[in-house]
Parts: C-alpha cells; sequence; structure tokens
C-alpha cells in the first residue's frame, strides 16, 4: 500500500503536508507510519494515514511528533452518504491495535462512522487566517497588536539564517520557562528540518535587536496551500519587546508575496494566552476532531489506574 500511496503523493502536491509520505518518513522514527486507500474506478476518493508504536508488550496508534493531523483526508467534497460509505472502508482496513488515538484534519466534518463503531471523540480548535489580501489583514489586526508590531518594528529586525541548532535553542527555552521538557530531540528536529528544506518547505525567521540578542525565533513551513506556523520560541527575559508579534507578520507577508499563499495555520493553540493573540491577528477559530478509542482492556485498565497515557504517546 505504501507503494500505491507514494505514487498518489506524488501526482497530488496539493496534499497538506502532513500527509506526504516524505514526510512522514522523517517524522515517524519511533514507529511505522501506515496508510488506508480507498480507489474506485481508478480514481482515489479517501486515504487514512496513521502511525503505530510499540511499548510494553501493546501496539498502538497514536500521533507522531511535529505533525499536526493525521488520519482520514477526503479528496472531494462527497456527500454525507458518501462519506459515510468511504470512512467505514478506509477504517475497515486499520490494522489491530490496542488504542487509537488521532487528531483528524479540520476539513473531515463528520466523524459518524466512528461514532457508531464505538470511538470518543474531542472537539479541538486550530486558527486560521486568511492572508489573500495583506491589507485587509492589517485593517483587521487589533488595536493593541498593531501597536506592538510598530514598537517591535523599530527596535527588532528579521534574519532567517539558516540554522536548524540555533533555532532549537530558542525554541527550548520556552519550554524551560514553563519547566516542561520540549517533547524531540534536537536530533529528531534536525531530521525533520531536513525533510523540509529537501522539499524547500520551511524557513527560519529569527528577531534581533541591535546588540545581536535573539528575542524570538518560529519556523514556517508550507505546502501549496497552507502556511503553517510551525513552532517558535522566545528568551524568556526578552519576551515583552513585542517580538513575537513581529514575526507572526512577517510570515504572513512572507507567505503572500513569496509564495502567493492565501491561509496561514496558526496550528492551535488551546492555551487561553495564545490563543488570545491567534484572534487579536483576525484568525477564524477552526474545529477539528481528536478521536480516541480503546480496544484492549488491558490497555483501557492500566491508562486508567496508572495514568500511562504519558507514556503512549
Amino acid at each position: 500500500m505504501k507503494t500505491a500511496y507514494r505514487t498518489f503523493c506524488a501526482s497530488h502536491p496539493e496534499l497538506p503536508i502532513f500527509f506526504q509520505d516524505w514526510y512522514l518518513d522523517a517524522v515517524c522514527q519511533e514507529g511505522e507510519w501506515g496508510v488506508a486507500m480507498v480507489e474506485e474506478g481508478g480514481q482515489v476518493k479517501g486515504i487514512w494515514t496513521y502511525f503505530i508504536k510499540k511499548k510494553m508488550g501493546f501496539r498502538y496508534i497514536t500521533m507522531p511528533v511535529f505533525v499536526k493531523f493525521m488520519g482520514p483526508y477526503l479528496l472531494e467534497a462527497y456527500n454525507l452518504s458518501e462519506q459515510h460509505q468511504i470512512l467505514e472502508k478506509l477504517l475497515a482496513q486499520i490494522p489491530p491495535v490496542a488504542s487509537i488515538k488521532q487528531d483528524f484534519h479540520y476539513s473531515i466534518t463528520n466523524w459518524l462512522p466512528l461514532y457508531w463503531q464505538g470511538y470518543r471523540q474531542t472537539s479541538k480548535y486550530t486558527y486560521l487566517l486568511d492572508i489573500s489580501d495583506v491589507q485587509q489583514v492589517q485593517n483587521g489586526v487589533n488595536r493593541n497588536i498593531r501597536r506592538n508590531l510598530h514598537k517591535a518594528a523599530a527596535q527588532i529586525k528579521i534574519e532567517h539564517w539558516d540554522n536548524p541548532a540555533q533555532f532549537y535553542g530558542v525554541n527550548k527555552l520556552s519550554f524551560d520557562r514553563q519547566n516542561i521538557s520540549i517533547p524531540y530531540s534536537l536530533q529528531e528536529f534536525l531530521r525533520h528540518d531536513a525533510a523540509l528544506a529537501s522539499q524547500n518547505r520551511r524557513k527560519f525567521f529569527f528577531a534581533v535587536d541591535q546588540r545581536g540578542r535573539v528575542h524570538s525565533a518560529s519556523y514556517l513551513v508550507w505546502d501549496s496551500q497552507v502556511g503553517y506556523y510551525h513552532l517558535a520560541g522566545d528568551d524568556p527575559s526578552l519576551r515583552h519587546h513585542g517580538a513575537g508579534i513581529l514575526l507572526i507578520w512577517e510570515a504572513i507577508l512572507f507567505l503572500h508575496n513569496n509564495l502567493d499563499i492565501k491561509c496561514l495555520d496558526f496550528e492551535g493553540s488551546m492555551l487561553k494566552n495564545v490563543e488570545a493573540i491567534r484572534r487579536q491577528f483576525g484568525a477564524k477559530q477552526t474545529p477539528y476532531f481528536s478521536i480516541a478509542q480503546n480496544f484492549s482492556k488491558t490497555f483501557n485498565f492500566l491508562e486508567k489506574t496508572r495514568n500511562l497515557f504519558r507514556l503512549f504517546v
């Protein structure tokens, strides 16, 4: 199936980046990714990507690092009856596992076939910003954001150093500030970055002051349709100068002026303070489904009684 899917990906560059085979090759290192496909009359109607890990004797499907969405993706706007049929056929191809946890792409708005089979669903949110008209974006920006942009632009310049290790260091500072372990190693990030660089699908943004200090950094990735504000970080001692706001604006300009991309996906966030910034830029709250099902009673028991969810990720 993977061979057929690689051929399919090669002829469908419009697929979101998180579904592309080369991207999955780079990020699914601690397990194995797979795919289900439904084809009728020589035409692929839907796909379903998944990532299988093994731990403590269990095989389970979860989300790999650096992947915002997995699961089903439909190639056309089918009616509900057709969606049900395609999703059921895709679901029937998922291999037996102890548990499934996936975040679906926001284009999937129908999860009834999974509900009928006992799956649970939680709504999550990302924020999408229409950047087809930059002047309109600028006019729609919250007054406080606009003021911070002017303030930051007066003292900060943007550099595009091709330095993955330096970005990782700045990115890690944000986790350190919250006493949280960064969820990926430098080696994992470098592998992920190398794949994106080979496809010309990423760019670094460093916000630097006149003394050469890096206030903030961001990591922008894109496919043929959407730009993703993928990763970011800042120096805790310098995070009140508005550099992070300026980085977002520069990402918008880059996508619009250089790539003619019309949508920026902020990749969340559900965090209250971060969510507010997304809204103040005029981004639209967009729901997506997080689905889960435990098929193993033992897995379910261990997860509930020993809080093993932190292990099974």
